[in-house]
């Protein structure tokens, strides 16, 4: 991604609750999904990645009052000031390998060139060839990985993750068989879609396409890899539309639903004009983003918690709106987290078996709780809506 940021900077710079019996038999909290490294990073089971692409440490400060906790990519780095500076600022990063940096605590993974499976530019004004290989990319993890095997490699693949019409990978375009072999460059695989920004029809407003690609890179690597994915937050490209702070928190909880273990957001803005944290510079955005990661952290030890599949079923009242759902039970309280998965409304019919009659349900940050009849509880989204469910041990 960073790569491809550079690029198009320069082409547009150029071109100007009571309930009974819940939550018997809780499992003991989960340890940590996964350790990220021997360095910086928490591996507590209450840690949840929120991470920033490509931004200048200077504004780490000013992410972190947001939520944010980690830093991927350094602009033609890292460097010695660079890291200093997060150093100061307890900022963790991911960044290209520099083995004479190797002994900085504040390293805590390796990362791959951004986007190998798209095609790759030429240079000279020849355009584009076909993508890095897949073969390639595995052996560079390798190398990576021997250089030094104390720190993760994260792997962003582009939007053919989730869009395999996407024109931007060449040659290997509508060629989705690539990515388990990719995947196997990895420890942590991540990918990136922008659909409130996107610009073809087909993927234009469907916001789905972001958990579709969580999705698939867990099926794709049989749950073997840890999973991120990428936020839209700004107009990136697209002069004419940004994401609300609604679509924004929709992409994220759906991203979190579908079993995603880390969000990274993307706060370039390259249009109207470009700004490298446009995140920092929408005040609106910058608050509701904030909210959702204040909300993310209060519950990252639910998050990565163990999923119980069969805790909840819930039905849509709307054939055309599919309803997604995650189930956990952590410190004497059971929580369902549900989203919309199309731009519709739709009645969800919630059958919670342990539920018993008037248990009360709480809709976490709306101020309302719903009682339960016979089992069930029943609720309204509309528009891609997302509502976390806590119900509490009696």
């Amino acid at each position: 991604m960073w790569i491809r940021c550079a690029i198009l900077m320069l082409m547009f710079l150029s071109t100007t609750v009571k309930s009974a019996n819940v939550v018997d038999d809780l499992p003991k909290p989960a340890a940590a999904p996964y350790a990220l490294s021997k360095s910086g990073v928490p591996v507590s089971a209450d840690y949840f990645p929120i991470a920033v692409w490509l931004q200048e440490p200077r504004n780490a400060p000013k992410y972190k009052a947001i939520g944010i906790n980690l830093y991927i990519g350094l602009w033609k780095g890292p460097t010695a000031g660079q890291l200093a500076d997060l150093e100061k600022f307890s900022m963790p990063v991911i960044c290209e390998q520099d083995l004479a940096f190797r002994d900085r605590k504040i390293i805590v993974g390796w990362m791959h060139g951004d986007e190998p499976d798209n095609a790759q530019e030429l240079g000279g004004g020849k355009g584009y060839g076909p993508p890095v290989s897949t073969e390639a990319v595995v052996a560079e993890y390798a190398k990576l990985k021997k250089a030094d095997p104390t720190r993760p490699v994260i792997l962003n693949l582009g939007q053919g993750v989730a869009f395999d019409d996407y024109i931007g990978r060449g040659v290997r375009r509508n060629k989705p068989e690539d990515y388990p072999k990719y995947i196997a460059g990895s420890d942590i695989v991540s990918f990136d879609i922008y659909p409130a920004t996107h610009d073809a029809p087909a993927v234009a407003g469907n916001l789905w396409f972001v958990p579709k690609g969580v999705s698939r890179l867990r099926e794709w690597s049989k749950d073997e890899k840890v999973v991120w994915n990428c936020i839209e937050c700004t107009h990136i490209g697209n002069e004419k539309v940004k994401p609300t702070p609604a679509q924004v928190k929709s992409e994220v909880w759906m991203s979190i639903i579908a079993g995603s273990r880390g969000v990274v957001y993307f706060s370039h803005e390259f249009k109207p004009k470009f700004i490298e944290a446009g995140l920092l510079a929408d005040k609106e955005m910058a608050e509701a983003v904030g909210q959702i990661n204040k909300r993310i952290t209060s519950l990252a030890a639910v998050i990565n918690s163990p999923t119980v599949s069969d805790l909840a079923r819930v039905d849509s009242s709307n054939k055309d709106v599919p309803l997604s759902i995650l189930c956990k039970k952590h410190g004497g309280s059971a929580y369902i987290f549900a989203a919309g998965m199309r731009d519709g409304e739709t009645t969800a019919t919630f059958a919670v078996p342990s539920l018993k009659g008037g248990a009360k349900v709480e809709v976490i940050d709306e101020d309302r709780t719903i009682s339960a009849e016979g089992g069930k509880f029943v609720d309204s989204l509309k528009g891609y809506a997302v509502h976390l469910y806590k119900v509490a041990a009696e």
